[in-house]
C-alpha cells in the first residue's frame, strides 16, 4: 500500500543532499544487465500508455462526484474538474503483470493482460487513497492529496469505487484466466486490508512492543503481496503452470519486500524534493518504519534513546527530528534495512529463476525489480 517513489538513498551530507549508497541487489554474469534504468524506463511508459485507455473508460462509468475526485487522484483533473496533466505514479505494478505475461507466454500474451494489469492499478490507486486518509498524508505526487481537497469521506468513497472498478474489469474480461486472476486479486485486498490493520495497530502500541519479525510480516502484507500479486496473474494471462505462477507471486512479494525498506530509508533520509514529502515525515508521525523497528529492537544504548524519544508526540521542533534520525542510524536501522533490502532481492532473483529460467526472458522483469529498488534518478 505504499506508492514508489523514486529518490537517491545514502549517507547524509551537511548540505542535506544524498550519497548513494551501491544498488540493490548484485547481478551476476548470467543475468541481463540493465544499462541506467532504461529498459525498466520503456517498460513503464508502454505499461502506462495501455492501461492508462481503460483506466480512463472504467473511471467514466462511475457517478460525476466519484470521477471528479478519481481523476484528481490520478493527476487528470484539477479540484475544479478541468483537464490536468498530472503524474499518475510510475506503473510499475502495471508493468509488472505485462512483463510476466510475456515472460511466460512469449509477446503475444502482453495485451491480453492489458486489463488485469489496469484492475491491479486501480487496487493500488484504492489503497493510497485510504492511505492517506489514515495517515493524515498532505501530499501525494507533489500535489494534495484527495482528502485534504474533497474530504475524508468522498476520498474513502472513491478509494472504494476503484476497488469495485478493479473488480469489474475482471469479471468482465472473457480471457479464460480472468476468473483465477479475479479471486487472486480479491484475495490480495484481503491481505493488504489485513496489513494496514496490523501496521495501524501498531502505532497505538508502546516502542517495546513491536517486534522486527511482526513488522516485516505486515510490509509484506501491505506492500510485497501487490507486487507479488501482480506478478502472479500477468503468469495466469500467459497460461502459466501452478508452480510458475506461485513463484512469480514469491518473486513480486521479495522484491516488494526490498523496495519497502529502502522506502522506509527513505521516509526518515529522504530528499523531500524527490519524494514529494516533507523530510522525516515517518518520524514526526512516530512511525514504526522498518529501521525505526531494527533500532528499537537491536539491543544497544541508542536503543533505549530512540525509544525515549519515541515514546512522546513530536511537537515540531526539527533538531529533535534530526537528532532522531541520527539515532536510529546509531543505533543500525539504516544498515539493517540496507543488507536486508539486499538480500530480498537476492530472494526474490532466486524465485525468478526458478519460473524463469531464461535470462533473457526474464529481462523485463528483472529490470523492473532493480529499478524499483535501486532507487537514484
Amino acid at each position: 500500500m505504499t506508492e514508489i517513489r523514486h529518490s537517491t538513498v545514502g549517507t547524509r551530507r551537511p548540505t542535506g543532499t544524498l550519497e548513494r549508497h551501491g544498488p540493490v541487489g548484485a547481478q551476476s554474469d548470467k543475468e541481463p544487465r540493465v544499462a541506467d534504468g532504461q529498459e525498466a524506463e520503456a517498460l513503464l511508459r508502454e505499461a502506462r500508455a495501455s492501461v492508462d485507455p481503460e483506466l480512463r473508460s472504467a473511471m467514466g462509468s462511475l457517478p460525476d462526484s466519484m470521477r471528479r475526485i478519481a481523476l484528481y487522484h490520478f493527476g487528470w483533473q484539477h479540484a475544479d474538474g478541468t483537464p490536468a496533466e498530472g503524474n499518475a505514479g510510475k506503473a510499475i505494478r502495471p508493468a509488472l503483470v505485462l512483463a510476466s505475461a510475456a515472460a511466460l507466454g512469449g509477446s503475444g500474451a502482453r495485451p491480453a493482460a492489458v486489463r488485469a494489469a489496469a484492475a491491479v492499478e486501480l487496487v493500488h490507486n484504492f489503497t493510497l487513497l485510504h492511505d492517506d486518509v489514515m495517515d493524515r498524508d498532505t501530499t501525494r505526487r507533489h500535489r494534495p492529496t484527495a482528502w485534504t481537497v474533497f474530504g475524508d469521506a468522498d476520498a474513502i468513497l472513491a478509494g472504494d469505487a476503484l476497488q469495485a472498478l478493479a473488480l469489474r474489469l475482471l469479471a468482465a474480461d472473457p480471457h479464460p484466466a480472468s476468473a483465477s486472476a479475479a479471486t487472486r486479486l480479491a484475495d490480495c485486498v484481503v491481505e493488504l486490508c489485513a496489513g494496514q490493520h496490523a501496521d495501524t495497530a501498531m502505532e497505538r502500541r508502546r516502542p517495546d512492543e513491536v517486534t522486527l519479525e511482526e513488522t516485516l510480516a505486515m510490509a509484506e502484507a501491505k506492500t510485497g503481496a501487490l507486487l507479488g500479486c501482480a506478478c502472479a496473474l500477468g503468469g495466469l494471462y500467459a497460461g502459466a503452470s501452478d508452480e510458475d505462477v506461485e513463484a512469480l507471486d514469491a518473486f513480486g512479494r521479495q522484491a516488494g519486500l526490498a523496495f519497502q525498506l529502502i522506502d522506509d530509508v527513505i521516509g526518515i533520509w529522504g530528499d523531500p524534493g524527490r519524494t514529494g514529502k516533507p523530510a522525516g515525515a515517518d518520524l514526526a508521525a512516530r512511525k514504526k518504519s522498518l529501521p525505526v523497528v531494527a533500532a528499537l529492537t537491536s539491543g544497544t544504548p541508542a536503543a533505549a534513546e530512540l525509544a525515549e524519544l519515541y515514546g512522546v508526540p513530536y511537537e515540531g521542533d526539527e533538531a529533535e527530528l534530526e537528532r532522531t534520525a541520527l539515532v536510529v542510524e546509531r543505533a543500525g536501522g539504516r544498515d539493517w534495512a540496507q543488507a536486508q533490502a539486499a538480500d530480498r532481492m537476492a530472494r526474490a532473483m532466486q524465485e525468478l529463476a526458478r519460473a524463469v529460467p531464461d535470462p533473457a526472458a526474464a529481462g523485463g522483469l528483472l529490470s523492473l525489480a532493480e529499478f524499483v529498488t535501486r532507487r537514484s534518478t
